[in-house]
């Protein structure tokens, strides 16, 4: 549904969501999963915690109600979240002299009808800090503790209609700051000047955190992490941009390599660059059509390696084809040799090979797929092709 023309998740969304991950719970044979600040709790409740020091934790029993333990001062925040302002989910609510991990155990033993001795496995999220864990492990003794990403990773990697359109909100906004971004002034810039102005686009376009922005230029863009440096953009090289962020929670993650030619014909992309794209602009494509339900992960990343394997430049894609995206712009499933697992409708991920050439140059490519009932669904629309600007 939408709010104004604007894509927002359902409230009734989240009491879904949070039966759904108890009845997950209880098919596992565990006795609670305990979901701290982070993604999971985002998706299972719409409540953005603070990371404080202070424990702020979903309970989801086997049985029994799910309660949010919060701490006192922050209880403005955690009533207004959807599942407790739809009347979903109880907040529980503690001060500062008072023990949360005790007052978590004993809702959850209530619910439970178990001592704290009769409770033997605990799923807890995977980013629980340490000392909330160790607390939890000492106040749970008998209990053998999980990761909650076995229960989690089942209901987030397939995204639903709601959940689509805001990625599809997010790449378009992507999508427009890199056509801005491509056509502007680049020669005689610093990549960090750069870097910096699609941050402040990303956020003029939508998006409510500008998380990172890679600029990588001439030799630079065959490092895929390049931190955006003091380096001067020049007339006659490539210029890899792979920008991010999150627009009502959601990620965008879209990456275009463009050559710089300051207008002059005899600084255009060389035959080898050329053919280097050319390599893996094929690649991409297959790797985008390749997708469908059933097809294993690790078979993705297998259609674009073996062409860009065969073009020549095998040891030179040296990491995945992509990864999950949703609330956070790295989740399951990742597309990668080893994974096994097949794709599902709903599953959203990137489709980003890479070629790169130490020391000269490197090209990268990145779209986000959805994988539909029958196909690919390509959320990022902007030009694939190799794009000469003048950056003048």
């Amino acid at each position: 549904m939408s709010d104004g023309g604007h894509p927002v998740i359902p409230v009734v969304r989240y009491a879904e969501r949070i039966a759904r991950a108890a009845q997950l719970t209880a098919g596992a044979r565990l006795d609670a999963c305990l979901i701290g600040v982070g993604a999971d709790l985002r998706y299972l409740t719409g409540y953005q915690a603070m990371p404080l020091e202070r424990l702020t934790m979903l309970v989801v029993p086997a049985r029994g109600p799910a309660v949010l333990i919060a701490p006192r001062l922050e209880v403005s925040s955690a009533r207004a979240c959807p599942a407790v302002a739809g009347g979903f989910l109880e907040v529980v609510t503690w001060d500062e002299t008072l023990d949360a991990v005790a007052l978590l155990v004993e809702r959850l033993g209530a619910a439970l009808g178990l001592a704290a001795t009769g409770i033997r496995r605990v799923a807890v999220s995977d980013r629980t800090w340490a000392t909330f864990l160790l607390r939890l492990q000492a106040a749970l003794p008998a209990a053998a503790f999980e990761v909650a990403s076995t229960i989690t990773r089942q209901q987030r990697m397939a995204k639903d209609a709601d959940e689509v359109a805001l990625l599809r909100l997010a790449a378009a906004a992507a999508d427009r700051v890199i056509g801005q971004i491509s056509h502007g002034r680049l020669i005689g810039r610093s990549e960090a000047e750069v870097s910096r102005e699609v941050r402040e686009r990303l956020v003029t376009e939508g998006h409510e955190l500008a998380e990172f922005a890679i600029v990588g230029s001439g030799p630079n863009s065959a490092s895929p992490h390049h931190e955006a440096s003091g380096r001067l953009i020049e007339a006659g090289e490539p210029v890899v941009l792979d920008i991010g962020g999150t627009l009502d929670g959601y990620t965008s993650d879209t990456t275009r390599t463009i050559w710089v030619g300051g207008g002059d014909p005899a600084l255009g992309p060389d035959p080898e660059f050329q053919r280097l794209f050319g390599v893996l602009h094929e690649a991409q494509a297959a790797a985008v059509a390749a997708v469908r339900p059933g097809m294993p992960c690790q078979d993705l990343d297998a259609t674009a390696r073996g062409i860009i394997t065969a073009g020549g430049y095998g040891p030179q894609f040296f990491h995945r084809l992509g990864h999950g995206i949703g609330l956070e712009a790295h989740e399951d499933p990742y597309l990668v040799a080893g994974n096994r697992e097949p794709l599902q409708a709903g599953y959203a991920f990137s489709v980003e090979p890479g070629i790169y050439l130490e020391g000269r140059y490197g090209a990268r490519l990145e779209d986000i797929v959805v994988c539909g009932p029958v196909g690919p669904l390509v959320l990022n629309r902007s030009p694939l092709d190799l794009q000469v600007v003048d950056g003048r």
